[in-house]
Formats: C-alpha cells, sequence, structure tokens
C-alpha cells in the first residue's frame, strides 16, 4: 500500500497548524468521533492489572528508552511547580481509525512517565488525545508492525515502520506502565515522598469554538484538561490538557465568553451563564497563580524535620502556614483556620504568597520549635497576654519595642504578625485604662457576603437575588479574598486595597439584596456584594473604606457616603498637570481632599453655576462651576469615572418637588423660578395680558417637566417658547409646590396680616412673617417680588398692573380656589411695600431700573394677535483689531456676560483656546487712547448702552493677564500701597483743556477704598474714592504728556451720574499690573479669572421675528448709535406707534 507523505510543517499554513486540534474533519469525523468505540472491541474481561508484571521487567538499552527527539514546543518554558515528566521514546506511528481496518493516519506519538499522547505533528504543542499509563492494562502485538494500547474500557491501534520499531514501543510502554505500577505503590507506603493526583479545582461542560459538541473541562492544580465528555473524564481519557504555566485568560467579546491564551494558541471557551463565566475565569487564574508558584519556602521550612508534618492532623508535606501562630499546616487544616478569621489565624500559602516569606518570617517559623524563648513567647500568647500591653517603660511601652531594643529580630517578627490576633481573655476585668497611644492596626474584617460575577460596564439592569452567590470573605493586610466557604483555602479571586479606586454605596434595594455595595478597581472591574443587614453592610464598607482611603482623606469617612474614591483633577492655577484627590459623594455636596491642602469646603452641586461634560469620549472630562472656583474632573478610567458622572449628575438635579430640593442658584433661588423670570424679564414685559394669559398646556407641560428634570441645562431660547407657555410653567410648578411658597404652617398667619389696617404696622408684620420663612422659600419670594414689581412698572403696555397680578398670583401662590380675597391683598401689599418689606437700598433699586430699562428700550412689537417678543440690542464687536473684515455683529440678550459674549465670537471664528490663552472682551476709548478689560462675569448690555461715539467692543488676548494671576497668587494681604504719579482732570473756562501737571502721590488701597496721600507722612488723606464705584482703563491720553508709558485712567461716577476723571502713572510695567490685579482682585472679591473659560456657547437666535425688524439690523456704527439714542429718548415709542 502506498502511503501518503505529508508535507513538510514549514509548508502547513500557520492557520492550520494553530488550529489542529479543532480540525472539523479530524476531529469530527476521524479519530475524535471514532475513539469512542474504536474497532468495536471491548476488554472489559482483562481486568486492570491483570497480567504478571515480571514479563516487562527487563531492562532496555538507553538508546530504546530515551533517543535523540526535536524540542518540544513547550520544553523551552518555564515549568510550574508540577515539573515535566521525561520523555521515554518518541516518533511517527500510524493510526488505525474505527471507520476502517485498512485507513492509517500519521501521527507523532510521545510517551512520558505519565501519558501517552499523540499529535498532528511533532511541532504541535497540543496533543489530539492523551492515555494516562496507569489507565493501561497491557500491550499487545496484532500483526505485521500493528499493537495496540488496551485500557479498561478502550483499545488504541498502532503501526510501527517494522517489526523492530513496534519492538522498541511495546517495551517502552510496558515498562512505563511498571514504573507507573512501582510508584503507586510505593505512594501508598511511602507517603510523604510522592506527591497524588489532587480533586478538580473546577470541572464542567462548556463550548470551545471549532467543536460542535461541549466538551468537559477540569481544572487540576496548574493544567486545564480538554474530554470529549464526563464519561471519558471519569475513563482518564482525554483529548489535551494545557500547562497554566504559559497561559492567559480573559473576557471576550460575548459577555458569557472568555479565552484561554498561550504562546501556540487561543482557546476560546463559551460557558452557560456570566456567573458560571465568572467562576471559570477564577479558577483558572488559580490554576495560573499554582503554576507560577514555587516550592522555594516550602523546602526551606521542611528542612526542620517537624515542620514535615501538619501542626494539626499529621498530615505529611503541609504547604501552608499560620504566620502569627507559627505552624505549619496542610490544605484542609488551612480551611479551618481560615474558618477562624484573620483575627485568630493569618493563613499564607508556602508556594503562592512568596512576598510574605521574608528572610526573617522563615527564620521565625523554623526557629519555633527548636528555640525556647520563642515557644515561651508563643505560650504566654495562647495564653491570653496581650501584644500591645503596656511594660512600664514609657520609653519602650511595647513587647515589640523592648524586642526591637534587644536586637531580637526573631521575636520582632513574631509580635509583628501577632498584632491583630484576637486572644481570648481569661476573665471579665475590666482592661485597665492606657496611658499611651498605640498604633492603628491593620484592618481587618471577615465573614459571609453575597457576590456577582464582576462586570467590566456599570450595572444598569437589577441584578437578581439568584445571581449572588455565598462566599466567605477576608479583608486582611490590604486584601480583599473571597472563598468558596469559610473552610476553603484557596481564594476563589481577592480584590487588592491599593487598586481599589472607588466604594459606591446604591441605595436600598437596587438589586436582589436590600443592601449592596460597589468596588472599581484600576482594572476596570466592578464587583458588586450583598447584605441583608443594614448593621453588616455599614459595618463591611467602612472597614474597606479604611483599608485604602489614605490617612489624609480619612476626614471623608466619617459620615455615611454614596461614593468614595481617588480621581484625577484639575483646580485653581494649576491647570499644567492633573494631580490625583479624594473625593466623597454625600447627598447633594461633594466633598473632596487635595494633596496640597486640608479638607475643602464641599461643592454644593445643586448650586452649581454650570456642570457640564468637555471633550471626546476617550478624555472626557467633568467641568463643575461654583462661585468662586471651577474644578475638572478627568475621566482616566472609564468604568469608575462614568459611574461617578452619573452620580453627581443624580445628585445636582432636583430631588423632589419641595423649594429645597430644587437646584438652587448663588442666593438660594431655585434654578425653574430664575429660568423662567429671566426669560419673561428679557422677552415678555411689555407683552400684554403677561401671566393672565394661559400658553398651551401640552407645551407647557413638556416645558415644566424638563425643567424639574434638569432646569440648569434648559437655555429658554425666544422663536421656541412662547412668553405665555413659559409664563404658564412658572405658575404650575408654584402652585404644586407640596407645603406651598408660604408654608402651610404660616400660610395663615400671612393671610391675617392683610388684614391689619395701620401701613407701617402690616409692613412690620410682613418682614417678622418673611423672617420665619426657610432660606431657600424667603430668596424665592423675594425674587418673585422683584420680578412683579418689574412687570407692574410696565402696566400701561403689558396691562397687568399690581391688583391684576394679585389677581393671577394671590390663588397660586396661597394654593387656594380664589375665593379667598386675602390671598390677593397679600400679594398686593407685598409689591406695593416692595422696597420696605425687603429692605431693597438705593443701589440695588437703581441697578434693577438700569437693567430693565436697557432691555426695554430694544424692545419691539411682535404679532399681530397681541403676543410680542422681544428682541435684543444688536452690537458690533471686533475681533483683535478694529477692521471691517473682523466686525461680527451679535445679538446681546441681558442676561449676556463677557466671558459668553467672548466665546460667541470665538465661536463664530473657529478661533480655539488654548491653555495660557487668556482671550478677553475689551472696552475701547478712541477719544481717550485708553481701554478696559471686561471681567469675564460683568454684563455686557449696560455696558454698550453707556458706550459713547468714540468706543466700541474687541475682543483680543489678554497679554498681562498670566502675570497678573501669579502675582495675585504670591501676594500676602489685601491692600496694595505705593507711589504713583497722578494727575486730576479739570477744564478751563469750559474749553474743555485740562490744567495741571503730574505730581507724585501716595496711594492706598484696600478692599473698600482708593486714598490719595500728598506724601508718605501725611496721616489725612486729600481725596478719598469707594473702590467698586471706579472704572479703570489702561493706558494715558498722549496729549496729557505723561511722564511714563505706564499709565492708567481712572473714571469715577458719583451718586448724581457725575464723571470725574483723573489719570496715574506707575514707573514700571510689573507695578502697573500689580496695581490693575489689585484693582481688580478688591472689586470682584478675589475672583479675577475663571479657572478656564466656560465652553457653553450661546445660541445665536435669528435676529428678525415677527413682522418688525430687531434695531439695528445693517448700517454703518454711527447709523447704529443714532438709532440707539432715538431709542434713549423715547423708549416706548414704537410701541406705541404699533
Amino acid at each position: 500500500m502506498t502511503k501518503k507523505e505529508d508535507p513538510p510543517v514549514s509548508q502547513v499554513p500557520r492557520a492550520v497548524r494553530v488550529a489542529s486540534l479543532l480540525s472539523e474533519g479530524e476531529e469530527l469525523s476521524g479519530d475524535d468521533q471514532g475513539d469512542e468505540d474504536e474497532d468495536g472491541h471491548a476488554y472489559e474481561d482483562i481486568p486492570n492489572g491483570g497480567w504478571h508484571t515480571s514479563s516487562l521487567s527487563s531492562s532496555l538499552p538507553s538508546s530504546l528508552l530515551i533517543p535523540d527527539l526535536p524540542p518540544h514546543p513547550m520544553d523551552g518554558l518555564p515549568v510550574g511547580p508540577t515539573p515535566s515528566p521525561p520523555v521515554i521514546k518518541a516518533g511517527w506511528l500510524d493510526k488505525n481509525p474505527p471507520q476502517g481496518s485498512y485507513i492509517y493516519q500519521k501521527r507523532w506519538v510521545r510517551l512520558d512517565t505519565d501519558h501517552l499522547r499523540y499529535f498532528d505533528s511533532n511541532k504541535d504543542a497540543y496533543s489530539k488525545r492523551f492515555v494516562p499509563v496507569a489507565c493501561i492494562s497491557r500491550v499487545a502485538a496484532i500483526g505485521d508492525q500493528k499493537f495496540e494500547v488496551i485500557t479498561n474500557n478502550r483499545t488504541f491501534a498502532f503501526r510501527a515502520e517494522s517489526d523492530a520499531e513496534r519492538k522498541e514501543w511495546m517495551q517502552a510502554l510496558q515498562q512505563a506502565v511498571a514504573e507507573q505500577r512501582a510508584r503507586a505503590r510505593l505512594s501508598s507506603a511511602h507517603p510523604l515522598g510522592v506527591r497524588g493526583s489532587e480533586p478538580p479545582d473546577r470541572a464542567g461542560s462548556l463550548e470551545l469554538r471549532g467543536f460542535k459538541n461541549r466538551l468537559y473541562v477540569a481544572v487540576v492544580g496548574d493544567k486545564v484538561q480538554l474530554y470529549k465528555n464526563l464519561e471519558e473524564y471519569h475513563l482518564g481519557i482525554g483529548i489535551t490538557f494545557i500547562d497554566m504555566s504559559v497561559g492567559n485568560v480573559k473576557e471576550a467579546a460575548d459577555r458569557r465568553g472568555f479565552d484561554l491564551t498561550t504562546p501556540y494558541r487561543i482557546f476560546s471557551f463559551l460557558a452557560e451563564s456570566e456567573l458560571e463565566k465568572e467562576q471559570w475565569l477564577e479558577a483558572m487564574q488559580r490554576a495560573i497563580a499554582e503554576a507560577l508558584s514555587t516550592w522555594e519556602v516550602a523546602e526551606r521550612i521542611w528542612a526542620m524535620a517537624p515542620n514535615r508534618f501538619c501542626a494539626d492532623c499529621g498530615a505529611a508535606q503541609p504547604d501552608w502556614a499560620s504566620i502569627n501562630l507559627c505552624v505549619v499546616i496542610c490544605k484542609c487544616c488551612a480551611g479551618e483556620h481560615r474558618g477562624l478569621g484573620a483575627g485568630i489565624s493569618k493563613v499564607r500559602s508556602l508556594k503562592m504568597d512568596r512576598k510574605v516569606w521574608t528572610e526573617t518570617l522563615i527564620e521565625a517559623l523554623c526557629a519555633a520549635v527548636t528555640t525556647s524563648d520563642l515557644a515561651e513567647t508563643q505560650a504566654l500568647l495562647g495564653c491570653g497576654a496581650g501584644v500591645n500591653c503596656f511594660s512600664g517603660d514609657p520609653e519602650v511601652p511595647t513587647p515589640l519595642a523592648l524586642a526591637e531594643q534587644a536586637g531580637q529580630t526573631l521575636q520582632m517578627e513574631f509580635l509583628r504578625n501577632n498584632r491583630t490576633t484576637e486572644v481570648p481573655r481569661l476573665d471579665s476585668v475590666r482592661p485597665l485604662e492606657k496611658h499611651y497611644s498605640v498604633v492603628l492596626p491593620t484592618v481587618s474584617h471577615s465573614g459571609f457576603l453575597y457576590k456577582t460575577a464582576s462586570a467590566g460596564k456599570l450595572l444598569q439592569d437589577r441584578r437578581a437575588r439568584e445571581e449572588f452567590s455565598r462566599r466567605w470573605c477576608v479583608l486582611s493586610d490590604g486584601v480583599l479574598s473571597y472563598y468558596e466557604n469559610e473552610r476553603a483555602v484557596t481564594p476563589n479571586g481577592e480584590i487588592r486595597a491599593s487598586e481599589i479606586v472607588c466604594l459606591a454605596v446604591p441605595t436600598p434595594n437596587t438589586h436582589g439584596f436590600e443592601h449592596t455595595f460597589e468596588v472599581y478597581t484600576e482594572g476596570e472591574r466592578l464587583y458588586l456584594f450583598g447584605l441583608e443587614s443594614a448593621e453588616l453592610a455599614r459595618e463591611w464598607v467602612k472597614c474597606i473604606a479604611k483599608a485604602f482611603v489614605p490617612p489624609p482623606a480619612e476626614d471623608l469617612l466619617a459620615r455615611d457616603f454614596e461614593r468614595l474614591g481617588r480621581l484625577p483633577y484639575k483646580a485653581g492655577l494649576s491647570l499644567q498637570r492633573a494631580q490625583e484627590g479624594w473625593f466623597a459623594l454625600l447627598g447633594s455636596e461633594l466633598h473632596a481632599v487635595f494633596p496640597e491642602g486640608p479638607c475643602e469646603e464641599p461643592l454644593q452641586l445643586r448650586k452649581l453655576q454650570e456642570l457640564s461634560v468637555q471633550g471626546d469620549s476617550e478624555n472626557q472630562v467633568l467641568v463643575l462651576v461654583e462661585r468662586r472656583r471651577t474644578l475638572y474632573i478627568q475621566g482616566e478610567r472609564r468604568l469608575d469615572f462614568t459611574g461617578w458622572l452619573g452620580a453627581i449628575q443624580k445628585a445636582a438635579a432636583s430631588s423632589g418637588d419641595t423649594l429645597s430640593e430644587q437646584q438652587l442658584g448663588d442666593s438660594d433661588i431655585p434654578v425653574i423660578v430664575y429660568r423662567c423670570v429671566d426669560y419673561i424679564t428679557q422677552c415678555g414685559l411689555t407683552s400684554e395680558g403677561i401671566y393672565r394669559k394661559c400658553g398651551q398646556t401640552s407645551k407647557t407641560q413638556r416645558l415644566l417637566e424638563s425643567l424639574r428634570l434638569d432646569a440648569r441645562s434648559v437655555r429658554l431660547k425666544e422663536g421656541e417658547q412662547h412668553v405665555d407657555d413659559v409664563s404658564s410653567a412658572l405658575k404650575r410648578f408654584l402652585r404644586d409646590l407640596p407645603d406651598g411658597l408660604f408654608t402651610r404652617v404660616q400660610r395663615l398667619a400671612w393671610l391675617e396680616a392683610s388684614e391689619i389696617e395701620d401701613e407701617e404696622e402690616k409692613v412690620s408684620r410682613y418682614r417678622e412673617l418673611l423672617a420665619r420663612l426657610p432660606p431657600v422659600n424667603r430668596a424665592t419670594v423675594k425674587a418673585l417680588i422683584s420680578h412683579l414689581y418689574c412687570v407692574q412698572c410696565f402696566s400701561d403696555t403689558n396691562q397687568m398692573n399690581t391688583h391684576n397680578l394679585a389677581i393671577v398670583f394671590g390663588p397660586t401662590l396661597f394654593q387656594t380656589d380664589g375665593q379667598d380675597y386675602k390671598a390677593g391683598r397679600v400679594v398686593e401689599d407685598l409689591i406695593s411695600h416692595y422696597v420696605m418689606v425687603f429692605s431693597v437700598d438705593e443701589e440695588e433699586l437703581r441697578k434693577q431700573r438700569e437693567e430693565i430699562t436697557a432691555i426695554v428700550k430694544m424692545r419691539v412689537a411682535g404679532t399681530a394677535s397681541g403676543t410680542q417678543h422681544a428682541g435684543d440690542f444688536i452690537c458690533t464687536v471686533y475681533l483683535e483689531e478694529k477692521k471691517a473684515e473682523t466686525e461680527q455683529h451679535v445679538k446681546i440678550p441681558a442676561s449676556m456676560t463677557a466671558e459668553e459674549l467672548t466665546l460667541e465670537i470665538l465661536d463664530r471664528r473657529n478661533v480655539g483656546i488654548r491653555e495660557k490663552d487668556y482671550w478677553t472682551c475689551f472696552e475701547v476709548n478712541e477719544r481717550e487712547e485708553a481701554e478696559r478689560p471686561l471681567h469675564f462675569a460683568e454684563k455686557v448690555l449696560p455696558i454698550l448702552h453707556g458706550l459713547g461715539m468714540d468706543s466700541y467692543l474687541v475682543v483680543k488676548k489678554h497679554q498681562s493677564m498670566e502675570a497678573m494671576l501669579l502675582y495675585l497668587a504670591s501676594h500676602v494681604g489685601e491692600t496694595k500701597h505705593g507711589m504713583m504719579k497722578f494727575r486730576e482732570d479739570r477744564s478751563l473756562l469750559g474749553l474743555g483743556l485740562p490744567s495741571g501737571g503730574f505730581h507724585d502721590r501716595y496711594f492706598i488701597l484696600n478692599s473698600s477704598c482708593l486714598r490719595l496721600y500728598k506724601e508718605v507722612r501725611s496721616h489725612r488723606p486729600e481725596k478719598e474714592w469707594p473702590v467698586r464705584s471706579l472704572k479703570i482703563y489702561l493706558g494715558v491720553k498722549k496729549k496729557l504728556r505723561p511722564p511714563t508709558c505706564w499709565g492708567f485712567t481712572v473714571v469715577h461716577e458719583t451718586e448724581k451720574h457725575e464723571k470725574q476723571q483723573w489719570y496715574l502713572c506707575c514707573e514700571t510695567q510689573m507695578e502697573l499690573r500689580e496695581w490693575f490685579a489689585t484693582f481688580l482682585f478688591m472689586q470682584h472679591d478675589g475672583l479675577v479669572w475663571p479657572s478656564e473659560p466656560s465652553r457653553v456657547s450661546r445660541a445665536v437666535p435669528e435676529v428678525r421675528l415677527g413682522s418688525v425688524s430687531l434695531i439695528p439690523l445693517r448700517g454703518s456704527e454711527n447709523e447704529m448709535r443714532r438709532s440707539v439714542a432715538a431709542f434713549t429718548a423715547d423708549p416706548l415709542s414704537l410701541l406705541r406707534n404699533a
């Protein structure tokens, strides 16, 4: 018969060679299927070992037993604790499958002391089939060049190239079987010298890619064994086994899948469920740990004869030890010790916990059985002596200190490992009060927890109770280990405290167990644990938190947190690189501990001015803007950052229907109220019947729902929302408040106060009741009445005077049916006596009137239906310099700030902002040859209203801002003083010609005023100006002949709106920057520049609404100024002419 030659292995495609184990034609129709009932032979009548071993005792030449073999792919790799068995013989044989006795397939066969295996080629790392030598009953010749390997239930037929080669194979197999039987007898007689077989750590059925049927997989020691089915597993005849010293396991894309990766191929498995997958992963991880373990420590400890047997049961070769009791124990007894808890016995493996076994600890364990001093110390501790008991000497207060002073390293090691040991007390006497401080021990805790399979993403769905597995968990020495039960020795898995980045506590009943907590690790894994007892769950959370939170951040553990962890952040002026801070979320407060200082004031999340997520999906940054500070939290790890983001957004949102549960602004005014009031102030003051007319029910309901969900993110835009819809949403919100705006407790008192006849007594009573309201209610009442006061100021246009507003808002605010006239009277009184009831000073009232007047001057009539949309002022703003090609026409709402205007211009021109680009909006006065950088929070509309014909706005970089910020960061104190050149602007004979020159004067600037002294020694200032009423312009016009080029112009507006102007000059540019920075610092309470500009761009609405154009749409700058001047004279002229 002509035998078909196999192609050289080098010519076989690599994919074919790697996947040879999974070859469809070979595995499913060839050897793999046929081996189940090969040739139909059944040798049940021949018992295992039924023939005499004397015939196998003939010695064979070494050349026959161990020929020169090609290197096996695994031979050069590191081996685990189980050494690779020596190869007895290897070579090519023809194997006979069951399909036909005349069809043979060429196989590379390899025989070692433990297994007979055959492969597709001599380069393959994994066999197609293995037969344990212990299962072989006998080997027999069956014809020319053929022989059979017979087991209890199976027969394997092979054919050699010659009779001589067949003889060699038969002799090698017979001797291997004989030696195997001899080892078995030796094992039963001398258990100390031979390692026996061990039960599988995990076994069960798995799907393997490339096989139609499920395989039976067993994890035994440091091997993963593959079998066709459970029956073959019991027979011991398998497909192949994988040495885990070269293996690695990881999750696959499929939720139930995972990959076992080796240098030679990838085994892709699929489990029944996600939970089962996690259990397989844990078992294979333990196999890897076993494969990479070392016997070095065990051999050194076994060198002492007493250490060769378990201290508890006497079992040979104990490979575990209790490091605080200094005894060696076997695997079974280690489970018993583990059940006692880490406070009683600290169990460690001699093979795997290599980092624990220091030289001193090994010596202590070896000396424990020979050294009388150490044995005496053990006896004392066993009788109840305290490791931290007071020695009587304050200089060396503890036994550990005494041992260190005496240089007893073994005693020190023993005492150190027993510092957290719990020793039962021999009496009930209360312990003496300690008069010394003891270092806190390492956190230790143990008990049962219910655990789900770890996940690589957030748990969006509820985890049912059936998905939790009961595990014995031990927290000790910075490691949280979980075991199958309290007696198990090898953990199913462990979580190192140093790898924990976040600890979260979901609300009760989020999952199948009432109380749960989540642990996030650096490896992007989420572990969910559950308990029924709130007390036990709280104790576990506190212990885990103490284990991974450093001492500087321990203040965060004082209260019950919802989420705790570390995150990279940027804040303040340190924006060059991110630092790592510790954060804790408690209700709507975010507490933070930064490395450069103590615990910061918590961020009130419901009072944030901005909460946004910037960057792309790979580099997200959470921006939290609060008054006077901005915090940037970076998403370095996607899993825990996503959890933090959702938790912070939820905490910052409204949590209920009461006022105190809403998102709040700086003044404790709910954002939902502010949004509506601000929009109606801008767009509805001149709308006829405002608040009396109702909006569309469906639109009102949708708007109110979005405002209640997250009012901060809602942007009310003209043309998208009708003023009547917004006003109806505000009224509905106030009417639906569970406790009402005036509270149920005080409602009757307010109504009774309206009946007081004496006006002064009534106002006094209102003020008294106002002071009794909760802070949020009080601030909301003031904001609402202030708004209604402005509305009634334009009653000639909107037809809503004080009485009409009271009719609408009385039943709304007091939640009555409209029959009680006293509710309307209260609202009418509050509007009429707004200034007196709310103690509004003239400055506040003046600012309010200026802003409202500026808005109304720009309003125009709207549609023919009577509903009037408001327009805004259109202004020309330049980018970097005043040129026709750089001008931008921008609509300026009343609420727009200088920062928002700057970003609007940059967005239009697609100008990117780099890290140290301080883009600022400047007010330029060409006549005075000076410019003023606007503060980022300054409102733009009042500035535009006061601009002269020779002034304009330009957006450009503030070149001195970085130097100013550095000066303020290093400046000590809150005052600035020094000499400057001074000149006052006086007019002669009304000709506008300035008189006088520059003179040296001494200035002192503090938070309240700027004082001018004639000289340093002067005690009384010549002049004094309130600092907040000053406007500082950089530059001095040249015709004044300033002595230096480093000057600025100061403008002061008196209460009678008279402007005073003078000029100051400094000696150097740095001096000018210091003075200007100090002015800004004093005028704006230290907030000179935001940490980084807000990235929220304002949407630009259409510049034409209804049938009337906004003023102005086109034209030169002068034409625009003349149009504004016409409006200034009579702002409501268009309304009357409409």
